[in-house]
């Protein structure tokens, strides 16, 4: 067979082992470099991290330089240990927790997507932050942030306001730092929610490349289990979605990742090397980025069960049968490239999801066009044309 000529980043959202993301507050750059080293033992070349909004804008005329230079120290650890760095900026939401300074809240209750004032700050923040980062060479994209989409309902929005807040802040962005990739993350809701406000457009037609987060507890598992063919090919259905909308354009898997009880502890290496396989026969993707890292410590409350143990590592720096398999599937592809699998079956979606996102339940988890095209998977890979 023959091998594809690039092959993916492989790489891991980075979540800290001693702390979780309340470590910026006390931020310890030897605990960084420690966790650095563990990602850098499995080969990985990237890390996404994550400085978390309102602790370096606390206030709308106070964007702190301390805090900012933690960042830098971080990115500084990520290149001592050969990793490049993707720097999301709007956190916003992390596992579960949505982070917005105090300016915007309580009485001064604003939408972070269609206020004025709010949106001014956010340009300020994100052009001083882009500009820093992008000093460093080892920085290769910045994102908006994390899931933003997942701050609506309680930001209300409209699609064409949440089209136009972005935008404005991409422009931002790629003026401050000309050289990075810029991009745009929205959760799978922007895909399958008939009523959400983020639509499939955005994604694929806002920022340098499109991202993709692939989380099987959105109702896939509930199609046909951990290791069913719907649930090991979720990654590749998002993908192919999004190429279908913008077929010459690269699609990044930015989140992937093992959530109990959806996949079992035993099944969790299976279930990586899988998925992860059936992503790299895509010629759209552009690289693999695991959530997460490490896992959160259990001492700290409050986080829905899941999100406590996705970490490639355990907080005390063990090594997990997911990061082991992965570990082993990119040496694999390192060694021996990526094999091309023919023939390609190609699907016409029921559906426009450029230009009828209403419908966009009809290409849903479990729709009968999704179903569709698991079938057809399992003899090969299968290209998503859209209507």
């Amino acid at each position: 067979m023959a091998a594809q000529t690039t092959t993916p980043r492989f790489g891991a959202n980075y979540v800290p082992s001693a702390g979780w993301f309340y470590s910026w507050l006390d931020y310890d750059g030897d605990a960084v470099r420690r966790d650095f080293a563990d990602l850098a033992g499995m080969g990985l070349d990237h890390v996404r991290v994550f400085p978390v909004w309102p602790w370096i804008q606390p206030n709308r005329a106070i964007i702190r330089e301390r805090a900012i230079a933690d960042l830098l120290d971080t990115i500084d650890a990520a290149a001592e240990h050969g990793l490049t760095v993707a720097v999301d900026l709007i956190q916003g939401h992390l596992s579960s927790f949505d982070f917005l300074p105090s300016w915007m809240l309580t009485w001064h209750k604003s939408s972070v997507f269609e206020d004025r004032t709010v949106r001014d700050g956010l340009t300020a923040y994100v052009d001083t932050v882009a500009r820093a980062v992008a000093t460093k060479p080892n920085v290769f994209a910045i994102t908006l942030g994390n899931e933003v989409n997942n701050l609506w309902p309680d930001s209300s929005t409209t699609p064409e306001a949440s089209t136009a807040w972005a935008q404005e802040l991409l422009a931002t962005l790629k003026k401050a730092a000309p050289e990075v990739l810029a991009l745009h993350s929205i959760f799978d809701d922007a895909w399958y929610a008939s009523d959400h406000p983020f639509h499939p457009a955005d994604a694929v037609d806002l920022g340098d490349l499109t991202t993709v987060h692939s989380w099987v507890f959105n109702g896939v598992s509930r199609v046909d289990g951990p290791l069913g063919p719907a649930t090991l090919t979720h990654a590749d259905y998002l993908i192919e979605l999004a190429r279908s909308l913008a077929p010459e354009r690269p699609v990044w898997l930015q989140e992937v990742g093992v959530p109990g009880p959806d996949i079992p502890v035993e099944l969790q290496a299976e279930f990586t090397r899988r998925t992860v396989s059936n992503v790299l026969t895509n010629p759209a993707l552009y690289g693999v980025t695991w959530w997460s890292s490490h896992d959160i410590d259990r001492r700290l409350l409050d986080f829905p069960d899941r999100e406590y143990d996705l970490g490639l590592f355990t907080v005390d720096h063990q090594r997990k049968p997911a990061a082991q398999a992965l570990s082993e599937l990119i040496a694999d592809v390192r060694l021996n490239g990526v094999p091309q699998k023919t023939p390609v079956t190609t699907l016409t979606a029921p559906i426009n999801l450029r230009t009828q996102p209403e419908r966009r339940a009809e290409v849903a988890p479990g729709s009968e066009f999704h179903l569709q095209w698991v079938t057809a998977r399992a003899a090969g890979p299968v290209r998503i044309a859209s209507a």
